[in-house]
């Protein structure tokens, strides 16, 4: 296997429980990893052997950015579903999503939540 991973994108969105976060929105940071299901590429050196990096960016960011959720854990597992979906070669999808601006009554830097999606 081979994984690619893109780290701390970040991205303006509208998700949160609240209806004031899903009008005002924030900004939201993203880490996504993406094994592949053979470690083919190594040897291939074939962009066709594994993900490219933009492909997660991309996924990424029109979620994010296009469609709205109430909760971090299911924006997470649409974008690791949709990745798998139209790559045959990942085998699992680990999607990190982080969120500072949070209504809990307390320091804190930020709110982390983390989804693995596998491959069928």
């Amino acid at each position: 296997m081979a994984k690619v991973k893109i780290v701390n994108m970040m991205f303006y969105g509208f998700h949160g429980m609240y209806e004031y976060e899903r009008e005002q929105g924030q900004k939201f940071y993203f880490d996504v990893e993406a094994t592949t299901k053979d470690d083919k590429v190594v040897e291939s050196d074939d962009v066709a052997d594994t993900v490219d990096s933009s492909a997660l960016y991309a996924a990424a960011k029109e979620a994010c950015e296009n469609k709205r959720f109430h909760l971090l854990q299911a924006l997470a597992g649409h974008i690791g579903d949709r990745l798998i979906n139209q790559h045959p070669v990942i085998s699992e999808v680990k999607v990190t999503i982080r969120k500072q601006s949070v209504p809990i009554p307390g320091p804190l830097d930020y709110v982390q939540i983390e989804v693995v999606r596998k491959a069928k």
